[in-house]
């Protein structure tokens, strides 16, 4: 297993698995609920809720009277309307993902009482362990390669580009060189530049997930691999979800820039290219790291912070900026 130093930060990782602090299945209206056990067929006789990731909404894991089981979410209109309406948007993106994508089904939806609902397949699985082990990066990244080979060109959907949803992000970097100067120094400038050259830069016909993290991948028992929480994708570079990945990989101190060199999803990657999205997450993350923290999510800035800094050490040491 290759190693590399790990890169300094302020912070640790999240702790995983439990970053989330969630509602469960008590919460929810009596009318939801009960329809959530008329489109299972059987009552509820146990809850059990999934507090990775970095949003308050339901994420519970249902085992009914008749011994099935679904994989329930969902969040309140009036109370969480942000999360709620991400919900809404993740419901209608998977029912455009062609068959084959490896992801859990998306079983059914429905909106009751302000309350919008998914009900997805459940897999029996876990997530990767971190730090990272290296054979079980391997069988992620093989799974973003077919997940890029499945969704190249994009099949028809309500896709928006990589470039259309980050467009404000560059200008994330007049935060950072007035706030974070003591890590960037003086490459601020260079690095915005760089940010700025990511609509370009990022440009592809695949549709990429666009929050690939440890959390939202599944080692299922049953040997498959899949890609969970399709909120936000979008059309780009095959390579976007790979990067974004390893930024986290190489907070662990995995050797990334092997992996970029030698992995068939970066081939057609140009390293100017790679540099230009990591300034773009760099500022991102940073300026990210200084709003306030939600009560809802108590590690999302420290995580934030935490991958700002590993992608500046990976950016800064790829361009020689020592």
């Amino acid at each position: 297993m290759v190693r590399v130093p790990v890169p300094p930060t302020t912070v640790p990782p999240a702790p995983q698995g439990r970053t989330a602090r969630r509602l469960s299945w008590a919460h929810l209206p009596p009318s939801v609920r009960a329809e959530v056990e008329r489109r299972l067929g059987s009552e509820v006789v146990s809850a059990q809720s999934q507090d990775a990731g970095f949003t308050p909404g339901l994420a519970s894991i249902l085992t009914c009277a008749d011994g099935s089981s679904v994989f329930l979410k969902a969040a309140s209109l009036v109370a969480q309307r942000a999360f709620a309406e991400s919900y809404h948007e993740e419901a209608q993106k998977l029912s455009f993902l062609p068959d084959g994508v490896p992801a859990p089904r998306l079983l059914w939806t429905f909106t009751r009482a302000d309350w919008v609902v998914l009900g997805l397949e459940h897999v029996v699985g876990r997530m990767p362990q971190r730090p990272w082990d290296d054979d079980e990066l391997d069988q992620c990244l093989e799974l973003l390669t077919q997940v890029a080979d499945s969704l190249t060109p994009a099949p028809p959907g309500p896709w928006s580009t990589f470039a259309e949803e980050t467009a404000a992000w560059p200008a994330c970097w007049e935060h950072v060189a007035a706030h974070h100067r003591h890590l960037v120094g003086p490459y601020a400038e260079e690095a915005a530049a760089l940010a700025r050259a990511a609509a370009d830069a990022s440009a592809g016909d695949t549709v990429v997930h666009c929050d690939v993290r440890d959390d939202n991948l599944l080692l299922a028992d049953d040997g498959r691999v899949l890609l969970c929480d399709w909120n936000w994708p979008v059309v780009g570079a095959r390579w976007v979800d790979a990067l974004l990945l390893l930024v986290i990989a190489r907070g662990d101190g995995v050797d990334t820039e092997r992996i970029v060199a030698s992995h068939r999803l970066f081939s057609d990657a140009d390293a100017d290219a790679v540099d230009a999205v990591l300034a773009l997450a760099t500022g991102y993350f940073l300026r990210s790291s200084d709003h306030p923290a939600p009560t809802s999510s108590p590690f999302v800035r420290d995580h934030q912070l935490w991958c700002g800094e590993v992608a500046w050490d990976w950016l800064a040491t790829r361009r020689g900026w020592r």
